[in-house]
């Protein structure tokens, strides 16, 4: 894959970088969260919600609403599913990482997407990016053999276990978690996910 960079134009559709914002205290303390040779995701964790910072995150990116902050950390290469979520995400990179990126606009009705329309964009470490809501998104991938580090900050209760299943709309069967919508590719072979990914399981090697 051709990959830009989050400070390229290219970016604007799916987030902003966040400027302004001193998350040194944050950087340090994910300094300190394991990095496994797979994936871990946190969605919530102490020592990172301690962090001075955190405060101000929330107050100038979700307006005073409860956040959480937790990390997404490993190694990683391939795309496997996407996410979106009702509100943005934001990310805290400790280091180098890339975000494989499309848009919720470009769902089909019947729930599934095309993965030719993704693009991939490098996020340099220590910068504050915000994915935004309609942002479609997954865990980061490596740059080179490096693993990556990241903060994953967002509206307290997401990603915990997903509330009874409903038929409401054609989106439910995308509900994966509490405010977590997903659609896997069928090579990821994640449980209980829709599998509605179409075409190639991209990957950044």
């Amino acid at each position: 894959m051709e990959i830009l960079n989050v400070m390229d134009k290219a970016f604007a559709p799916y987030g902003k970088v966040v400027t302004g914002l001193n998350v040194s205290d944050l950087l340090a303390a994910l300094e300190k969260t394991p990095k496994p040779d797979d994936v871990i995701y946190v969605a919530s964790d102490e020592a990172l919600e301690a962090c001075p910072s955190v405060e101000k995150i929330a107050y100038s990116l979700f307006g005073g609403m409860p956040i959480q902050v937790g990390y997404c950390n490993g190694s990683n290469y391939l795309l496997n599913a996407v996410e979106y979520h009702r509100d943005s995400e934001v990310n805290v990179a400790l280091t180098d990482l890339i975000l494989i990126l499309g848009k919720e606009q470009d769902i089909e009705a019947d729930g599934t997407y095309q993965t030719e329309k993704m693009e991939a964009f490098l996020v340099p470490a220590g910068t504050v990016v915000e994915v935004y809501a309609t942002t479609l998104h997954y865990a980061p991938c490596n740059v080179n053999e490096n693993k990556f580090c990241t903060a994953v900050i967002l509206p307290k209760g997401t990603n915990e276990d997903a509330p009874a299943p409903q038929n409401n709309t054609a989106e439910d069967k995308l509900l994966f978690a509490k405010n977590k919508w997903l659609i896997a590719h069928k090579d990821a072979k994640i449980q209980g996910a829709f599998e509605g990914l179409i075409g190639e399981n991209l990957s950044v090697k």
